[in-house]
């Protein structure tokens, strides 16, 4: 008998349907600053289809509405791109399509549009109750994918995002103006077509990862097209982002992979300083094998509570421009994935750092160096935990929430937790639960309704 991928069973199982429920029932007390909308983005194939990959599913969107201490509503739907459409990839013309993509990975909000993204094409503007609108090109502006892992600056408004290929331009940046115009795009030079999911950004500068995740063309149509090349090497650029002909200072550092960067900074000294959930290379074989195979299940989001073995561990790496020296430092040997921080810190020093382990939601104190957490009961998983910085006075910087969508592993229940970031270890103070089951995705945020005028 034929094994179903790990990626269509258990607590990654798709859904068959969208549906609306309203007035959730609710375990403890929501805090009435929480009022707004969670949405989380993650990969959904339509019934009978049987991607050859966890990543190729079509975008569904999973979203709560929490009003003066309610859950008022959750829905979920499909994010109805081109590639849901079944239209064709290449054009006549030979030229492809980037409105064919999946949207599956993640969803920001900029200059007044929600954005539904992944990294093979085009961001798709959805709407706050979840439909499609359609790709979004800037005016016809952007000409190459866009990452799923923009980073909007806190003081500028700034949007800088990135689109990687296959093939040339294999790396272009961008930036958008605070008003969602494309203000600015340059391709920047690298050895070849890598597989570079994430970036960072300080004050003054871009982090690229230009590691060893190397595009196979044989693989194209069968499976993710990437693997792991030995002779690639691995680097780290640092690149001024306010100088349109800025040079990129490349630091060597050892063999690894990263799905996903914490936050970057510049120290006293004008070093960039970069945390992130780093992978050796046989922790990122496990996992990126399973991630398309049929054995236990993993990917980047429950790789822990599935094989604590493969999966990544917190990192930090310490450039200096000065010198061309690069350290690198263990921060942590627990298996983490997502970490997340408060974005009006993006390009800061910030003292927090948020992760997940599959079956606990940890924080790191990145100054005092103390990690507590909170362990979810057996047999759960939980996804990425996003932080929602309180609104009400002055606060400290872990003053806020977490939201984590947790999953049964038999994928039949999930929640929305709540839990007080300054305090993990007392549990969550409040808990939606859902209507149905929510596969374990990649990512989601917190959009906040706009106050009353």
């Amino acid at each position: 008998m034929t094994q179903s991928p790990v990626y269509m069973s258990g607590h990654l199982a798709p859904v068959a349907d969208e549906i609306d429920a309203a007035d959730l029932p609710v375990t403890g007390t929501l805090p009435p600053e929480l009022t707004g909308r969670y949405v989380r983005n993650g990969p959904n194939p339509l019934p009978g289809e049987l991607p050859d990959h966890w990543f190729f599913g079509h975008g569904m969107l999973h979203g709560v509405r929490l009003r003066d201490g309610r859950a008022e509503w959750y829905r979920n739907r499909w994010v109805r791109t081109g590639y849901l459409a079944g239209r064709p990839e290449v054009r006549p013309d030979g030229t492809r399509d980037l409105s064919i993509v999946s949207a599956n990975t993640h969803v920001i909000q900029h200059a007044g549009r929600m954005l539904a993204l992944e990294e093979g094409g085009l961001p798709y503007e959805v709407t706050p109750e979840l439909d499609t609108v359609g790709a979004h090109d800037f005016g016809g502006r952007l000409s190459t994918a866009m990452t799923a892992h923009p980073k909007q600056d806190p003081v500028t408004g700034e949007l800088h995002f990135f689109g990687y290929g296959a093939f040339a331009p294999h790396l272009t940046c961008h930036r958008l103006d605070a008003s969602g115009e494309l203000a600015y795009s340059r391709e920047v030079t690298v050895p070849g077509g890598t597989m570079m999911h994430d970036f960072a950004i300080t004050e003054h500068h871009v982090v690229w990862l230009d590691l060893p995740l190397t595009f196979r063309p044989e693989l194209a149509g069968k499976t993710m097209p990437y693997q792991w090349d030995d002779g690639y090497g691995a680097r780290l650029g640092v690149m001024r982002h306010d100088r349109p002909d800025a040079l990129v200072r490349w630091f060597d550092v050892d063999p690894c992979y990263v799905f996903h960067v914490g936050n970057a900074h510049e120290d006293a000294s004008g070093r960039i300083v970069l945390d992130a959930a780093r992978y050796a290379r046989a922790d990122f074989t496990a996992v990126w094998n399973t991630a398309g195979s049929t054995d236990d299940p993993a990917g980047p989001a429950a790789a822990a509570a599935a094989s604590p073995s493969g999966a990544a561990r917190l990192h930090r790496w310490t450039l200096d421009p000065a010198t061309g020296a690069a350290s690198e430092e263990a921060l942590d040997d627990r298996a983490v994935e997502f970490p997340t921080f408060d974005d009006e810190l993006v390009g800061r020093g910030s003292r927090y750092l948020y992760a997940v382990t599959g079956t606990e939601i940890v924080k790191y104190d990145l100054s005092g160096g103390a990690v507590t957490g909170h362990t979810l009961p057996p047999l759960t998983v939980t996804g990425e935990a996003v932080f929602v910085p309180a609104t009400s006075g002055p606060r400290r910087e872990d003053d806020g929430w977490l939201l984590s969508i947790t999953t049964t592993a038999d994928g039949s229940a999930s929640r929305l937790l709540v839990l007080e970031a300054s305090d993990l270890a007392a549990g969550p103070v409040a808990a939606v639960d859902l209507p149905r089951g929510v596969p374990a995705g990649f990512h989601g945020n917190w959009f906040a309704d706009e106050p009353a005028s």
